[in-house]
């Protein structure tokens, strides 16, 4: 496991990029021109309720460098669970992880995920680049396609296996940009793609946060029949409010995190 919190940030950003370019073009965008106002904040993995690579091995990796459980989201029409987890130094992003409940699940999906598991040694779980690994299987986009039908989750994790979801630009330290809305419109504007579900803006200031998200990237995968462009990763956008006591919100919306999920849905 990692003993730097920035080290461990920094390899899931690089590995993300491999597969979402677009990041880079959404950085030139939204920052000033010294950069350093995209401030990110949360990333998100996701993983099956297994007990071998269940949310609280992933969780380890981040508990290992200062980070404490927070809060805990249902998600029941997507048969998920989820835990989000914040750093003792406010400056760090906050991680989102979640798991798909498999006993939920058929019996075919099931059969499915236990081999792609079993492919995972024991090791791998705990060594420092975990959550950035990737795959420790290959499925055929046929494979791939079966688990579509059933669970678009579980499909990403098929394809994509550990690394981060998405990265979140953190709209309460944008120097250009104060709106969601501005954010949104300045997306557009470059032909990025938002996820409409649920509307373009998903929560409110009522809730303490609104948020939003591109669509993922379409980037080519290795299945065992051959190779196939499917969504990849995605950037999400926050707007954190207040709360009475005049403390930013850090937490999750549910509803509105449901709706961010289908960012990676097939198109």
């Amino acid at each position: 496991m990692h003993n730097n919190v920035d080290s461990l940030f920094d390899n899931l950003w690089s590995n993300y990029l491999e597969v979402t370019p677009s990041a880079v073009k959404v950085h030139e965008l939204l920052g000033s021109t010294q950069q350093d106002d995209v401030i990110n904040d949360h990333i998100a993995l996701r993983t099956f309720n297994h007990e071998k690579v269940g949310l609280e091995k992933l969780a380890a990796h981040f508990k290992a460098v200062g980070y404490k459980e927070c809060g805990e989201y249902h998600f029941e029409a997507k048969k998920l669970y989820a835990k989000h987890y914040e750093h003792s130094d406010p400056s760090k992003p906050k991680v989102f992880i979640s798991e798909l409940l498999l006993e939920k699940c058929s019996e075919e999906l099931q059969s499915i995920v236990a081999k792609m598991i079993d492919s995972i040694d024991e090791s791998a779980v705990t060594a420092e680049n975990f959550l950035y690994s990737g795959t420790h299987w290959q499925v055929s986009n046929e494979t791939y396609k079966q688990l579509l039908a059933e669970s678009e989750y579980a499909a990403w994790m098929s394809a994509w296996g550990y690394r981060a979801n998405h990265f979140t630009v953190s709209i309460n330290y944008l120097a250009n940009f104060e709106t969601i809305e501005a954010v949104n419109q300045a997306l557009k504007d470059a032909g990025f793609a938002l996820n409409t579900s649920g509307g373009e803006i998903k929560g409110s200031p009522e809730v303490l946060l609104e948020q939003s998200s591109t669509l993922a990237d379409h980037q080519p995968v290795a299945f065992s029949d051959g190779e196939f462009e499917i969504p990849s990763c995605f950037y999400e956008f926050a707007l954190r409010y207040n709360k009475p006591d005049g403390e930013l919100y850090t937490g999750f919306v549910a509803a509105s995190a449901d709706k961010i999920f289908e960012s990676t849905n097939a198109r």
